[in-house]
């Protein structure tokens, strides 16, 4: 599926998307404005604007509000990121080095402060109290989920843990961008609350193929790194799965890998080598189907046309998309 023929039709959107998101990051503070230009130019796909512009459209939004506060969601995103990296001492974002691995791990926590401020300000002058507090409530559920995540034991993990921690770091973002694009647009609170439902399940769907692909081994041929959530003992929906339907010599295996102060890349290929044989994968990616689905159904009460079904097409996207 060519995302960029699917969002055709809100490319002059996002391209105003854009310029909001550089427009703060052009300040006297050199500093701030590399690192912030740095990972935001990697942005990827904006999909989350696009579920924002999208969810507004739906309801004949058009405005200038929705803009910035898809901007401003880009900012909390990209907060989080820097922030991540430097909890999970992280190598890489993105097939690029990570910002804390060119300007050291301060630099990318402050930055990711001003980010998170940034945002803050700009919904703040937006005025519109049901945005802040949706955003103000997004912003517990990270920060509970990356706590979660913290103290997760590889040892331990069920997939229930995965789901939960997914919902509070990925799948609320997502949600979140879906409700306040009806928000601006003036959509009821049960047209609201079907959106945050959407993308609640579309964020799931998205971060489980994310964790799938870790384990591709033609994501390693592009130059994107192969099984980093392995090396940093990240028990995702693959490795929960594996855990959970490894013969018993097989899990004593898996555990003396994790448990190892390093790991990898042979051990990452012989990780991979189990999951096929025990076609892990397949079940991974039907979960996010499951989800995908889920997220379609949740459209059904809304009003049909262009906007809806490119949102439904958006479901199928993330669990398609190209390696």
């Amino acid at each position: 599926m060519d995302i960029a023929a699917l969002l055709e039709d809100i490319q002059p959107d996002l391209v105003r998307v854009e310029g909001e998101i550089l427009r703060h990051l052009s300040t006297e503070i050199s500093l701030l404005n590399e690192v912030g230009q740095y990972i935001l130019a990697s942005g990827g796909k904006r999909l989350r604007p696009a579920v924002s512009l999208y969810a507004s459209k739906i309801f004949g939004g058009d405005g200038d509000a929705v803009v910035v506060a898809a901007a401003a969601l880009e900012y909390l995103h990209t907060a989080t990121l820097l922030h991540d990296d430097v909890v999970d001492e992280a190598e890489s974002r993105r097939s690029r080095k990570a910002a804390r691995m060119v300007w050291g791990n301060q630099a990318s926590v402050l930055v990711g402060d001003y980010l998170l401020a940034t945002a803050f300000r700009t919904l703040t002058l937006l005025g519109n109290a049901k945005v802040l507090d949706v955003i103000s409530h997004t912003t517990t559920l990270m920060a509970k989920g990356e706590i979660m995540q913290l103290v997760r034991r590889y040892d331990t993990a069920t997939e229930g843990d995965y789901l939960a921690i997914i919902v509070h770091k990925t799948a609320c973002l997502f949600a979140a961008a879906a409700q306040i694009g009806a928000c601006y647009a003036g959509a009821g609170e049960a047209q609201q609350e079907a959106l945050y439902g959407y993308g609640n399940e579309l964020g799931i769907a998205f971060q489980i193929v994310d964790d799938a692909l870790d384990y591709v081994e033609e994501r390693g041929k592009i130059g994107k790194p192969l099984g980093i959530d392995l090396k940093e003992r990240k028990v995702t929906l693959p490795l929960s799965r594996l855990m959970k339907v490894a013969a018993p010599a097989e899990h004593v295996r898996l555990l003396a890998i994790l448990g190892q102060p390093i790991i990898g890349d042979d051990d990452v290929r012989e990780v991979i080598a189990l999951m096929t044989a025990h076609r892990v994968l397949p079940y991974t990616l039907g979960e996010a189907r499951r989800y995908a689905e889920r997220a379609k159904e949740r459209l059904a009460a809304l009003p049909a046309g262009r906007p809806r079904s490119t949102l439904a097409q958006l479901a199928d996207f993330v669990v398609e998309r190209e390696l």
